[in-house]
Protein backbone atom coordinates (compact mmCIF):
# COMPACT_ATOMS: atom_id res chain seq x y z
CA UNK A 1 0.00 0.00 0.00
CA UNK A 2 1.23 3.45 0.14
CA UNK A 3 2.96 5.01 2.61
CA UNK A 4 1.14 6.21 5.20
CA UNK A 5 0.15 9.94 5.69
CA UNK A 6 1.90 11.69 8.16
CA UNK A 7 -0.49 11.76 11.12
CA UNK A 8 -0.12 7.78 11.20
CA UNK A 9 3.53 8.09 12.04
CA UNK A 10 3.14 8.28 15.50
CA UNK A 11 2.91 4.55 15.82
CA UNK A 12 6.71 4.12 14.69
CA UNK A 13 7.80 6.42 17.33
CA UNK A 14 6.10 5.12 20.17
CA UNK A 15 8.97 3.44 22.70
CA UNK A 16 6.24 1.54 24.59
CA UNK A 17 5.18 0.19 21.32
CA UNK A 18 8.06 -0.33 19.31
CA UNK A 19 9.94 -1.89 22.03
CA UNK A 20 7.54 -4.91 22.30
CA UNK A 21 6.44 -5.11 18.25
CA UNK A 22 8.11 -4.95 15.19
CA UNK A 23 5.93 -2.91 12.75
CA UNK A 24 5.88 -3.57 9.23
CA UNK A 25 3.58 -2.24 6.12
CA UNK A 26 0.34 -0.64 6.81
CA UNK A 27 -2.30 -3.42 5.47
CA UNK A 28 -5.49 -1.32 5.95
CA UNK A 29 -6.24 2.38 6.35
CA UNK A 30 -9.73 4.41 6.68
CA UNK A 31 -10.34 8.34 7.70
CA UNK A 32 -10.49 7.42 11.51
CA UNK A 33 -8.10 4.61 11.25
CA UNK A 34 -4.62 2.79 10.21
CA UNK A 35 -3.49 -0.81 10.24
CA UNK A 36 -0.35 -2.30 10.41
CA UNK A 37 1.58 -5.45 9.84
CA UNK A 38 3.46 -6.28 13.00
CA UNK A 39 5.24 -9.02 14.92
CA UNK A 40 5.65 -9.34 18.77
CA UNK A 41 8.93 -9.12 19.88
CA UNK A 42 8.72 -11.70 22.51
CA UNK A 43 7.14 -14.93 20.93
CA UNK A 44 7.37 -13.63 16.81
CA UNK A 45 3.15 -13.71 16.88
CA UNK A 46 2.23 -11.79 14.02
CA UNK A 47 -0.51 -9.43 14.98
CA UNK A 48 -2.23 -6.42 13.08
CA UNK A 49 -1.34 -3.01 15.03
CA UNK A 50 -4.60 -0.41 14.89
CA UNK A 51 -3.88 3.62 14.95
CA UNK A 52 -7.50 5.09 15.85
CA UNK A 53 -7.25 9.18 15.10
CA UNK A 54 -10.71 9.16 17.33
CA UNK A 55 -11.22 8.83 21.04
CA UNK A 56 -14.88 7.82 20.55
CA UNK A 57 -13.70 5.43 18.41
CA UNK A 58 -11.14 3.93 20.32
CA UNK A 59 -13.05 3.63 23.89
CA UNK A 60 -16.21 2.05 22.20
CA UNK A 61 -13.62 -0.70 20.23
CA UNK A 62 -11.92 -1.59 23.62
CA UNK A 63 -14.77 -1.78 25.32
CA UNK A 64 -16.67 -4.44 23.04
CA UNK A 65 -13.42 -6.13 22.56
CA UNK A 66 -12.98 -6.76 25.96
CA UNK A 67 -16.59 -7.25 26.64
CA UNK A 68 -16.41 -10.34 24.35
CA UNK A 69 -13.04 -11.24 24.79
CA UNK A 70 -14.87 -15.24 25.82
CA UNK A 71 -16.27 -15.52 21.73
CA UNK A 72 -14.34 -17.78 19.02
CA UNK A 73 -16.07 -15.61 16.52
CA UNK A 74 -15.06 -11.65 17.10
CA UNK A 75 -11.49 -11.11 17.15
CA UNK A 76 -8.97 -11.03 20.00
CA UNK A 77 -7.25 -7.97 21.56
CA UNK A 78 -4.47 -9.08 22.92
CA UNK A 79 -3.12 -5.32 24.26
CA UNK A 80 -3.89 -1.92 23.63
CA UNK A 81 -1.83 1.34 24.33
CA UNK A 82 -3.94 4.49 25.58
CA UNK A 83 -2.47 7.91 26.07
CA UNK A 84 -4.05 11.09 25.95
CA UNK A 85 -1.58 12.62 23.89
CA UNK A 86 -1.55 10.35 21.40
CA UNK A 87 -3.60 8.17 19.35
CA UNK A 88 -4.93 4.88 21.02
CA UNK A 89 -3.23 1.29 19.62
CA UNK A 90 -5.03 -2.01 19.59
CA UNK A 91 -2.94 -5.18 19.20
CA UNK A 92 -5.44 -6.99 17.57
CA UNK A 93 -4.60 -10.69 16.11
CA UNK A 94 -4.10 -10.37 12.70
CA UNK A 95 -6.46 -12.14 10.05
CA UNK A 96 -5.43 -12.32 6.39
CA UNK A 97 -8.75 -12.23 4.73
CA UNK A 98 -12.45 -11.95 5.25
CA UNK A 99 -15.82 -13.23 3.86
CA UNK A 100 -15.66 -10.67 0.85
CA UNK A 101 -12.79 -12.52 -0.17
CA UNK A 102 -14.74 -15.90 0.21
CA UNK A 103 -17.61 -14.34 -2.03
CA UNK A 104 -15.64 -12.84 -4.94
CA UNK A 105 -13.46 -16.06 -4.68
CA UNK A 106 -16.70 -18.33 -4.97
CA UNK A 107 -17.13 -16.12 -8.18
CA UNK A 108 -14.30 -16.13 -10.04
CA UNK A 109 -12.09 -19.11 -9.25
CA UNK A 110 -13.82 -21.87 -7.36
CA UNK A 111 -15.85 -24.52 -9.51
CA UNK A 112 -19.51 -24.31 -8.86
CA UNK A 113 -19.16 -21.30 -6.27
CA UNK A 114 -20.13 -22.34 -2.61
CA UNK A 115 -21.40 -25.95 -1.29
CA UNK A 116 -24.34 -25.65 0.61
CA UNK A 117 -22.41 -27.32 3.89
CA UNK A 118 -20.02 -23.85 3.02
CA UNK A 119 -22.63 -21.39 2.93
CA UNK A 120 -24.19 -22.99 6.59
CA UNK A 121 -21.20 -22.85 8.48
CA UNK A 122 -19.94 -19.49 7.55
CA UNK A 123 -23.78 -18.50 8.95
CA UNK A 124 -23.06 -20.52 11.68
CA UNK A 125 -19.96 -18.32 12.73
CA UNK A 126 -21.46 -15.59 12.03
CA UNK A 127 -24.69 -16.24 13.93
CA UNK A 128 -22.69 -16.91 16.88
CA UNK A 129 -20.78 -13.74 16.74
CA UNK A 130 -24.10 -11.45 16.20
CA UNK A 131 -25.15 -13.33 19.33
CA UNK A 132 -22.57 -12.83 21.71
CA UNK A 133 -22.98 -8.78 20.53
CA UNK A 134 -26.66 -9.45 21.09
CA UNK A 135 -26.42 -11.26 24.82
CA UNK A 136 -24.38 -8.38 26.23
CA UNK A 137 -26.31 -5.30 24.90
CA UNK A 138 -23.80 -4.55 21.95
CA UNK A 139 -25.02 -3.26 18.39
CA UNK A 140 -22.54 -3.27 15.64
CA UNK A 141 -23.93 -1.06 13.77
CA UNK A 142 -21.78 -1.61 10.45
CA UNK A 143 -21.89 -6.13 9.83
CA UNK A 144 -20.76 -6.04 6.22
CA UNK A 145 -18.47 -8.99 4.37
CA UNK A 146 -15.38 -7.00 5.19
CA UNK A 147 -15.98 -6.88 8.78
CA UNK A 148 -16.14 -10.51 9.10
CA UNK A 149 -12.39 -11.16 9.08
CA UNK A 150 -10.93 -14.87 8.61
CA UNK A 151 -8.27 -16.82 9.45
CA UNK A 152 -6.26 -19.28 7.43
CA UNK A 153 -8.00 -22.36 8.75
CA UNK A 154 -11.35 -20.82 8.85
CA UNK A 155 -12.38 -19.35 11.74
CA UNK A 156 -14.28 -16.09 10.70
CA UNK A 157 -14.32 -13.36 13.32
CA UNK A 158 -16.12 -10.44 13.27
CA UNK A 159 -14.27 -6.98 13.76
CA UNK A 160 -14.33 -3.05 13.79
CA UNK A 161 -16.37 -2.01 16.98
CA UNK A 162 -15.54 1.48 16.23
CA UNK A 163 -19.08 2.19 15.58
CA UNK A 164 -20.54 -0.62 17.78
CA UNK A 165 -22.86 0.72 20.81
CA UNK A 166 -23.75 -0.72 24.56
CA UNK A 167 -27.72 -0.72 24.80
CA UNK A 168 -27.53 -1.01 28.53
CA UNK A 169 -30.60 1.15 29.43
CA UNK A 170 -33.52 0.97 32.39
CA UNK A 171 -35.21 -0.68 29.64
CA UNK A 172 -32.59 -3.06 27.42
CA UNK A 173 -29.92 -5.25 29.48
CA UNK A 174 -28.93 -7.94 28.29
CA UNK A 175 -29.94 -11.10 29.77
CA UNK A 176 -29.14 -14.98 30.30
CA UNK A 177 -32.74 -16.59 28.78
CA UNK A 178 -31.42 -17.03 25.38
CA UNK A 179 -32.99 -13.80 24.28
CA UNK A 180 -30.79 -10.98 23.09
CA UNK A 181 -32.13 -8.24 24.94
CA UNK A 182 -34.70 -7.92 27.19
CA UNK A 183 -36.67 -5.56 30.36
CA UNK A 184 -34.34 -5.33 33.34
CA UNK A 185 -33.90 -2.99 36.31
CA UNK A 186 -31.54 -0.46 36.05
CA UNK A 187 -28.84 -1.90 38.49
CA UNK A 188 -29.34 -6.17 37.15
CA UNK A 189 -25.86 -6.66 35.95
CA UNK A 190 -25.04 -7.89 32.66
CA UNK A 191 -22.97 -11.75 32.43
CA UNK A 192 -20.27 -12.34 30.31
CA UNK A 193 -21.30 -14.39 26.89
CA UNK A 194 -22.31 -17.29 27.36
CA UNK A 195 -23.09 -19.16 24.46
CA UNK A 196 -26.27 -21.60 24.06
CA UNK A 197 -24.83 -25.11 22.36
CA UNK A 198 -26.50 -27.00 19.97
CA UNK A 199 -25.53 -29.64 17.26
CA UNK A 200 -24.68 -27.82 14.62
CA UNK A 201 -23.10 -24.81 16.65
CA UNK A 202 -20.70 -27.12 18.81
CA UNK A 203 -17.94 -27.80 16.01
CA UNK A 204 -18.01 -23.95 15.95
CA UNK A 205 -16.95 -23.38 19.06
CA UNK A 206 -14.65 -25.94 19.80
CA UNK A 207 -12.70 -25.61 16.83
CA UNK A 208 -12.65 -22.07 17.61
CA UNK A 209 -11.96 -21.78 21.26
CA UNK A 210 -8.60 -23.39 20.43
CA UNK A 211 -7.73 -20.72 18.43
CA UNK A 212 -8.19 -17.50 20.85
CA UNK A 213 -5.23 -16.67 21.89
CA UNK A 214 -4.57 -14.98 25.64
CA UNK A 215 -4.91 -11.56 26.05
CA UNK A 216 -2.36 -9.20 27.57
CA UNK A 217 -3.93 -6.33 29.07
CA UNK A 218 -2.89 -4.95 32.23
CA UNK A 219 -5.08 -5.70 35.10
CA UNK A 220 -5.70 -2.26 36.14
CA UNK A 221 -6.66 -1.06 32.37
CA UNK A 222 -8.85 -3.80 31.97
CA UNK A 223 -12.94 -3.03 31.96
CA UNK A 224 -14.01 -6.22 32.01
CA UNK A 225 -12.28 -9.31 34.13
CA UNK A 226 -11.60 -12.59 32.64
CA UNK A 227 -12.74 -14.61 35.62
CA UNK A 228 -16.34 -12.81 36.58
CA UNK A 229 -17.35 -9.61 34.68
CA UNK A 230 -19.98 -7.42 35.96
CA UNK A 231 -21.09 -4.26 33.58
CA UNK A 232 -23.26 -2.22 35.35
CA UNK A 233 -25.46 1.53 33.68
CA UNK A 234 -23.97 3.52 35.91
CA UNK A 235 -20.23 2.79 35.37
CA UNK A 236 -20.74 3.57 31.67
CA UNK A 237 -19.25 7.38 30.46
CA UNK A 238 -21.19 9.29 28.59
CA UNK A 239 -20.18 8.27 24.64
CA UNK A 240 -20.90 10.72 21.97
CA UNK A 241 -22.25 8.74 19.27
CA UNK A 242 -20.60 11.10 16.31
CA UNK A 243 -18.41 10.31 13.93
CA UNK A 244 -16.72 6.81 14.15
CA UNK A 245 -14.43 4.59 12.49
CA UNK A 246 -15.68 1.62 10.44
CA UNK A 247 -12.34 0.55 9.87
CA UNK A 248 -11.74 -2.93 9.95
CA UNK A 249 -9.02 -4.94 11.41
CA UNK A 250 -7.16 -5.39 8.16
CA UNK A 251 -9.34 -4.56 5.16
CA UNK A 252 -10.57 -1.01 4.05
CA UNK A 253 -13.89 0.17 4.80
CA UNK A 254 -16.94 2.53 3.21
CA UNK A 255 -17.71 5.10 6.17
CA UNK A 256 -20.41 7.58 5.38
CA UNK A 257 -19.37 10.80 7.47
CA UNK A 258 -22.00 13.33 7.88
CA UNK A 259 -21.45 15.94 9.87
CA UNK A 260 -24.51 17.60 9.74
CA UNK A 261 -25.95 14.65 11.60
CA UNK A 262 -26.54 15.09 15.53
CA UNK A 263 -24.80 13.72 18.41
CA UNK A 264 -26.46 11.76 21.29
CA UNK A 265 -25.32 11.16 24.51
CA UNK A 266 -26.76 10.35 27.85
CA UNK A 267 -28.91 12.89 29.46
CA UNK A 268 -28.14 14.13 32.95
CA UNK A 269 -29.86 11.02 34.71
CA UNK A 270 -27.66 8.59 32.90
CA UNK A 271 -30.42 7.39 30.86
CA UNK A 272 -29.64 6.54 27.15
CA UNK A 273 -30.23 9.16 24.58
CA UNK A 274 -31.45 8.73 21.10
CA UNK A 275 -28.51 7.04 18.62
CA UNK A 276 -27.98 8.96 15.48
CA UNK A 277 -29.38 7.39 11.88
CA UNK A 278 -25.60 8.04 10.16
CA UNK A 279 -24.63 4.61 10.69
CA UNK A 280 -23.05 1.68 8.89
CA UNK A 281 -22.70 1.08 5.36
CA UNK A 282 -25.01 1.83 2.83
CA UNK A 283 -26.04 -1.73 1.17
CA UNK A 284 -26.18 -3.61 4.38
CA UNK A 285 -28.18 -0.39 6.26
CA UNK A 286 -31.70 -1.05 7.45
CA UNK A 287 -34.87 0.72 6.30
CA UNK A 288 -35.30 2.64 9.90
CA UNK A 289 -31.86 4.13 9.29
CA UNK A 290 -32.33 5.19 5.87
CA UNK A 291 -35.26 7.25 6.94
CA UNK A 292 -33.44 8.79 9.88
CA UNK A 293 -34.43 6.82 13.16
CA UNK A 294 -32.69 7.64 16.07
CA UNK A 295 -34.89 5.01 18.43
CA UNK A 296 -33.47 1.22 17.33
CA UNK A 297 -31.84 -1.62 18.77
CA UNK A 298 -30.12 -4.74 17.81
CA UNK A 299 -32.74 -4.92 14.92
CA UNK A 300 -30.48 -3.31 12.52
CA UNK A 301 -27.90 -5.86 12.61
CA UNK A 302 -30.51 -8.58 11.91
CA UNK A 303 -31.21 -6.67 8.84
CA UNK A 304 -27.60 -6.97 7.92
CA UNK A 305 -27.15 -10.37 8.26
CA UNK A 306 -30.34 -10.91 5.81
CA UNK A 307 -28.18 -8.63 3.48
CA UNK A 308 -24.93 -10.46 3.92
CA UNK A 309 -26.71 -13.82 3.79
CA UNK A 310 -28.54 -13.11 0.69
CA UNK A 311 -24.94 -12.09 -0.82
CA UNK A 312 -23.40 -15.58 0.36
CA UNK A 313 -26.28 -17.56 -1.55
CA UNK A 314 -26.10 -15.37 -5.08
CA UNK A 315 -22.74 -13.87 -4.61
CA UNK A 316 -23.89 -11.28 -5.64
CA UNK A 317 -24.25 -8.14 -3.36
CA UNK A 318 -28.84 -7.78 -3.07
CA UNK A 319 -28.80 -4.05 -2.37
CA UNK A 320 -26.08 -2.22 -4.04
CA UNK A 321 -27.31 1.41 -3.82
CA UNK A 322 -25.44 4.22 -5.16
CA UNK A 323 -26.93 6.85 -2.54
CA UNK A 324 -29.36 6.40 -0.06
CA UNK A 325 -32.44 7.36 -2.07
CA UNK A 326 -31.47 4.69 -4.33
CA UNK A 327 -30.86 2.24 -1.67
CA UNK A 328 -34.55 2.61 -0.64
CA UNK A 329 -35.31 2.22 -4.57
CA UNK A 330 -33.93 -0.96 -4.63
CA UNK A 331 -35.31 -2.34 -1.61
CA UNK A 332 -38.58 -1.64 -2.47
CA UNK A 333 -38.42 -2.55 -6.22
CA UNK A 334 -37.26 -6.06 -4.80
CA UNK A 335 -39.66 -6.14 -1.25
CA UNK A 336 -42.20 -3.33 -1.93
CA UNK A 337 -42.94 -0.70 -0.19
CA UNK A 338 -43.06 0.20 3.40
CA UNK A 339 -46.53 1.14 4.45
CA UNK A 340 -48.27 0.83 7.52
CA UNK A 341 -49.58 -2.48 6.49
CA UNK A 342 -46.26 -4.33 6.81
CA UNK A 343 -45.15 -2.04 9.61
CA UNK A 344 -47.54 -0.37 11.95
CA UNK A 345 -46.17 2.72 12.91
CA UNK A 346 -43.59 3.42 9.79
CA UNK A 347 -45.34 7.15 9.27
CA UNK A 348 -43.50 8.39 12.46
CA UNK A 349 -40.06 7.86 11.34
CA UNK A 350 -38.37 11.19 11.11
CA UNK A 351 -37.97 11.24 6.90
CA UNK A 352 -41.12 9.25 5.99
CA UNK A 353 -43.49 12.00 5.08
CA UNK A 354 -40.37 14.01 3.60
CA UNK A 355 -39.33 11.29 0.72
CA UNK A 356 -41.78 9.06 -0.76
CA UNK A 357 -41.74 6.86 -3.67
CA UNK A 358 -44.47 5.37 -6.90
CA UNK A 359 -46.01 2.63 -5.84
CA UNK A 360 -44.29 -0.36 -6.63
CA UNK A 361 -47.28 -2.51 -8.34
CA UNK A 362 -45.08 -5.75 -8.86
CA UNK A 363 -42.26 -6.22 -6.45
CA UNK A 364 -39.23 -8.45 -7.81
CA UNK A 365 -39.44 -10.53 -4.41
CA UNK A 366 -36.19 -12.33 -3.43
CA UNK A 367 -37.17 -15.63 -5.21
CA UNK A 368 -36.31 -13.84 -8.26
CA UNK A 369 -32.83 -12.62 -6.86
CA UNK A 370 -32.24 -15.61 -5.33
CA UNK A 371 -32.26 -18.25 -8.07
CA UNK A 372 -31.74 -21.66 -7.74
CA UNK A 373 -32.01 -21.62 -4.24
CA UNK A 374 -34.13 -23.17 -1.91
CA UNK A 375 -37.49 -22.58 -0.18
CA UNK A 376 -35.91 -22.72 3.31
CA UNK A 377 -32.75 -20.79 2.10
CA UNK A 378 -35.20 -17.98 0.89
CA UNK A 379 -37.73 -18.27 4.03
CA UNK A 380 -34.39 -17.69 6.22
CA UNK A 381 -33.54 -14.39 4.32
CA UNK A 382 -37.34 -13.43 4.74
CA UNK A 383 -36.74 -13.52 8.17
CA UNK A 384 -34.01 -11.34 8.25
CA UNK A 385 -35.01 -8.89 5.71
CA UNK A 386 -38.44 -7.71 7.30
CA UNK A 387 -39.51 -4.19 7.51
CA UNK A 388 -40.99 -4.30 11.03
CA UNK A 389 -37.52 -4.49 13.03
CA UNK A 390 -39.64 -6.59 15.40
CA UNK A 391 -40.41 -9.43 13.20
CA UNK A 392 -36.78 -9.81 12.26
CA UNK A 393 -35.40 -13.38 13.95
CA UNK A 394 -32.79 -13.13 16.52
CA UNK A 395 -29.77 -14.64 15.86
CA UNK A 396 -30.02 -17.33 18.63
CA UNK A 397 -33.69 -18.45 16.70
CA UNK A 398 -31.31 -18.71 13.37
CA UNK A 399 -29.20 -20.72 15.10
CA UNK A 400 -31.89 -23.40 15.91
CA UNK A 401 -33.77 -22.68 12.84
CA UNK A 402 -34.30 -25.75 10.57
CA UNK A 403 -32.37 -25.17 7.35
CA UNK A 404 -29.22 -25.10 9.19
CA UNK A 405 -30.00 -28.11 11.24
CA UNK A 406 -30.55 -30.36 8.44
CA UNK A 407 -28.89 -31.97 5.83
CA UNK A 408 -26.19 -31.31 4.15
CA UNK A 409 -25.21 -30.29 7.39
CA UNK A 410 -22.81 -27.66 8.15
CA UNK A 411 -19.57 -28.45 6.96
CA UNK A 412 -16.27 -28.90 9.74
CA UNK A 413 -14.60 -25.45 10.18
CA UNK A 414 -11.68 -27.44 8.94
CA UNK A 415 -13.38 -27.94 5.87
CA UNK A 416 -14.16 -24.82 4.76
CA UNK A 417 -12.05 -23.37 1.64
CA UNK A 418 -10.22 -20.10 2.39
CA UNK A 419 -9.36 -17.85 -0.34
CA UNK A 420 -5.94 -16.29 -0.91
CA UNK A 421 -5.09 -13.20 0.41
CA UNK A 422 -8.03 -10.32 -0.78
CA UNK A 423 -4.58 -8.30 -2.91
CA UNK A 424 -4.69 -11.71 -5.04
CA UNK A 425 -8.43 -10.97 -5.71
CA UNK A 426 -8.72 -7.54 -6.08
CA UNK A 427 -6.54 -6.88 -9.84
CA UNK A 428 -9.91 -5.82 -11.02
CA UNK A 429 -11.88 -4.69 -7.98
CA UNK A 430 -11.53 -0.90 -8.57
CA UNK A 431 -15.14 0.63 -8.63
CA UNK A 432 -16.53 -2.78 -8.41
CA UNK A 433 -18.09 -1.92 -5.26
CA UNK A 434 -18.75 1.85 -6.08
CA UNK A 435 -18.61 4.86 -4.62
CA UNK A 436 -20.44 4.11 -0.86
CA UNK A 437 -20.17 7.84 0.22
CA UNK A 438 -21.52 9.61 -2.44
CA UNK A 439 -25.34 10.71 -2.18
CA UNK A 440 -25.68 13.25 -5.12
CA UNK A 441 -26.96 11.01 -7.32
CA UNK A 442 -30.63 12.16 -8.07
CA UNK A 443 -30.44 12.52 -11.93
CA UNK A 444 -30.10 8.74 -12.23
CA UNK A 445 -33.61 8.60 -10.92
CA UNK A 446 -35.86 10.36 -13.64
CA UNK A 447 -38.08 13.02 -13.17
CA UNK A 448 -38.64 14.09 -9.09
CA UNK A 449 -41.16 16.08 -7.88
CA UNK A 450 -40.90 18.73 -4.72
CA UNK A 451 -43.60 20.24 -2.88
CA UNK A 452 -44.31 21.70 -0.08
CA UNK A 453 -45.84 20.60 3.69
CA UNK A 454 -46.23 22.17 6.92
CA UNK A 455 -42.90 20.81 8.24
CA UNK A 456 -41.15 21.94 4.89
CA UNK A 457 -41.10 20.49 1.62
CA UNK A 458 -41.09 16.70 0.12
CA UNK A 459 -39.62 15.19 -2.27
CA UNK A 460 -41.21 12.09 -4.99
CA UNK A 461 -39.17 10.03 -6.73
CA UNK A 462 -40.46 8.01 -9.99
Amino acid sequence: MDSPPSKSWSIHTRKEITSKYEIFERVGSGAYSDVYRGRRRSDSLTVALKEIHDYQSALREIEALQTLQNCPNVVVMHEFFWSEDDDSVLVLEFLPTDLGAVIKAAKKIWDNGLTVGEIKRWMVQILCAVDACHRNSIVHRDLKPSNLLISDDGILKLADFGQARMLLAPGLAAVDDGQPYGKASRNVPTPMYTPEFNPVMENAYREGQSHHYQRNVAKEDRIADSDEFRYRLDDIDSIQDGNTSCLATCTNSDFEDDPLKSSYVEDEEGDLAPLTSCVGTRWFRAPELLYGSVNYGPEIDLWSLGCIFAELLSLEPLFPGTSDIDQLGRIFTILGNLSEEVWPGCVHLPDYKTISFNKVEKPTGLEACLPNRSPDEILLVKKLLCYDPAGRATSMELLHDKYLNEDPLPVLVSELRVPPKNSELDEDSPGEWGDLNSDSDMDDFGPVQFSRTENGFSVQFS
